[in-house]
């Protein structure tokens, strides 16, 4: 059975519209002291890795988004070229306080417990120049995506993040979606 296509808008990713996910960053003068314009990270968990990923054919859709529940993540496009990513809410859960009757609890492969993103709950956000995101630790984040064949991205998270910090969600196998950017 082909699964059902959800078109989603992108949103343009600005301090605002992103607060519920993390922050966007953006260039400030050199010499300004630490604010609320700067990324709060957590690199607690690990040593850090900040390094740049070449990516090649991510078009604008998806079906499957990750969270990292140990990490903060910061993603930019090395050109300042425009560049999208789907986004939800973070859904780590406590173990030691009750959850809602019908909410679908699950533990990670990595020991934490979290309930599966909502296909409603699910944006697009388009990045557009100098900025990179950071991502609120639990986030889901499908991405980066682009049109261009070939870009180049900075990543800051940990040197295992993807090994023992990756959770996902597979919306076409669990909910028979996939998700398209309307643009």
């Amino acid at each position: 059975m082909e699964p059902s296509v959800v078109k989603l808008k992108p949103i343009e990713a600005t301090p605002e519209t992103f607060k519920d996910f993390g922050q966007v960053i953006q260039a400030s003068p050199d010499g300004e002291p630490f604010g609320p314009h700067d990324a709060e990270l957590d690199l607690s968990q690990g040593t850090p890795r900040f390094y740049i990923m070449c990516l090649q054919d991510r078009a604008l859709m998806f079906s499957k988004i990750t969270h990292h529940a140990s990490v903060t993540q910061c993603l930019g496009s090395v050109g300042g070229d425009v560049w999208y990513l789907g986004v939800a809410k973070s859904s780590i859960v406590d173990p030691n306080v009750e959850q809602e009757k019908g909410e679908n609890v699950l533990q990670s492969c990595s020991g934490h417990f979290f309930v599966p993103p909502a296909v409603d709950s699910v944006h697009i956000f388009k990045i557009s120049g100098p900025k990179f995101l950071k991502l609120n630790r639990g986030t889901w984040h499908a991405g980066p995506l682009f049109k261009p064949d070939t870009m180049n991205f900075y990543n800051l998270e940990l040197i295992n993040t993807n090994v023992v910090d990756h959770t996902s969600h597979d919306f076409k196998k669990e909910n028979g979606i996939v998700f398209v950017i309307d643009e």
